[in-house]
């Protein structure tokens, strides 16, 4: 039979398994808060243990507390780190508190495996207890954004990775179809030619804005809070630990993070993830807006636009026999449209807080988390649908040909009303604005050859 120690908090007692390094704090919130069916992310996990070991080594070097007790701690962390005890990380990624539930899991498990460390069982607080030795000179109010931030750097760098492979296969594609012309299209009607190189070098200049975006993102993100603790007045903080808490910080994450200015402003407002949010949205819009071209020009096989070909990943008809489905550009569509309603709610988290601060936070990290990762898993699929893609070159030629946009190219030498009176001609008689412009002895055949060469047009 399982067995059961007794641990106290200030609602009341609570039996927990012996085995769980997790206390009576955690596992209130995860009887409390059964929202979402998922404990938090795990690059929260990774940088919240981070903040706890950065803050033994800190609060160590300022005298705070003892070396015995911040070594046991450094050394649970590490342990944690290494993966870990990590499925004592219990509570839901939703959660009230502000991000209090997170928190003292941490502090609870850390807690216990440096009490084991020293020689002690779990659930003996007396030698290392989770608010005064492991939360020392913390508050869940700069653990918890500053750890979501450090999260969120994270994932922004493996979204970017993926952003910087796309970015590479629209250059290599617009290599590839640099001399295969199609005819361009505004709002769904003929305009004018332009070449498949044209259109894939757009796509990749998109893709390049995204990028420097991200890093702009990353950038936004790095200034913590740590030191404020409660609401930014670093009240309970040793002076030492406050001015050192983040450079310690940064050297055990790898990452460049710097203190804010104004710790009082960075712990009640949230529009760095407002921020960041946008900028995930409009990567997201991007490859959206790309998808719904690509889903057109390989349109068909038939009665379509059967311009491309994406590359066929399954059947597309449980009824229909053949049918192959754009499904890699539907499901990048997909993830715009949630990526879009994340934004809202992060938008409307961030603008509920109050007074000093805000405690909607783990609704923030729940949907920027999930909005990168999806964003993440698509590019890469995204990339692999871009790499095999093909053109039907001999489609593309006869809606050239067919087309009354070429028109345009005649315009300085017979001007707008001339030339629109031959296509209103070509398109009733359904001639071709070649033959329309031989029969009316415009000019000479080597004029029109030069004229409506569309190599010339793009």
């Amino acid at each position: 039979m399982e067995k059961f120690r007794r641990e106290a908090d200030s609602i009341g007692e609570k039996d927990i398994p012996c085995a769980a390094y997790y206390g009576v704090q955690t596992l209130r919130a995860a009887e409390n808060f059964k929202i979402t069916g998922h404990t938090v992310h795990p690059e929260i996990i990774k940088s919240i243990v981070e903040i706890k070991l950065a803050a033994a080594i800190t609060n160590k070097k300022a005298g705070v507390i003892s070396g015995e007790v911040a070594d046991a701690i450094v050394t649970a962390c590490r342990e944690i780190l290494d993966g870990q005890y990590t499925e004592n990380f219990i509570v839901d990624s939703i959660q009230g508190g502000a991000g209090t539930s997170l928190n003292m899991n941490a502090n609870e498990v850390i807690a216990n495996r440096a009490i084991e460390i020293l020689g002690g069982e779990k659930g003996d607080y007396k030698i290392v207890h989770p608010n005064d030795s492991v939360n020392c000179g913390q508050s869940t109010n700069d653990v918890y954004p500053s750890a979501g931030k450090i999260a969120s750097i994270r994932l922004l760098k493996k979204a970017s990775k993926q952003l910087k492979q796309l970015d590479e296969v629209f250059l290599e594609k617009s290599q590839e179809l640099k001399d295969v012309i199609k005819m361009g299209r505004t709002e769904m009607q003929d305009a004018v030619p332009i070449s498949f190189g044209q259109v894939f070098a757009a796509y990749q200049s998109a893709i390049s804005r995204d990028i420097e975006r991200f890093e702009f993102a990353e950038q936004a993100l790095s200034k913590l809070n740590m030191g404020g603790t409660a609401i930014g007045t670093g009240i309970n903080a040793d002076s030492k630990y406050i001015h050192k808490i983040v450079p310690n910080l940064s050297e055990v994450t790898g990452l460049e993070l710097s203190q804010a200015d104004d710790l009082v402003d960075a712990t009640q407002n949230l529009d760095s993830f407002v921020y960041v949010s946008g900028i995930v949205k409009s990567c997201a819009t991007t490859l959206s807006k790309i998808s719904n071209d690509l889903r057109l020009m390989s349109s068909g096989p038939r009665t379509g636009f059967s311009e491309i070909n994406l590359m066929p990943k399954q059947n597309g008809s449980s009824i229909m026999p053949g049918k192959v489905n754009p499904v890699i550009p539907e499901v990048v569509n997909q993830i715009a449209f949630r990526v879009i309603g994340n934004d809202v709610s992060i938008t409307q988290a961030a603008e509920a807080g109050q007074l000093e601060l805000n405690a909607f936070e783990p609704i923030i990290f729940h949907c920027l988390f999930e909005s990168l990762d999806i964003l993440n898993n698509g590019i890469s699929a995204f990339a692999d649908c871009i790499k095999g893609i093909t053109v039907n070159k001999h489609q593309c030629e006869e809606n050239i040909d067919n087309s009354v946009g070429t028109v345009t190219a005649l315009c300085p030498y017979i001007g707008y009303n001339r030339a629109s009176n031959l296509a209103k001609r070509a398109l009733k008689e359904g001639k071709t604005i070649r033959e329309i412009i031989i029969e009316e002895k415009i000019m000479s055949e080597s004029e029109i050859d030069r004229i409506l060469n569309p190599n010339t047009m793009i």
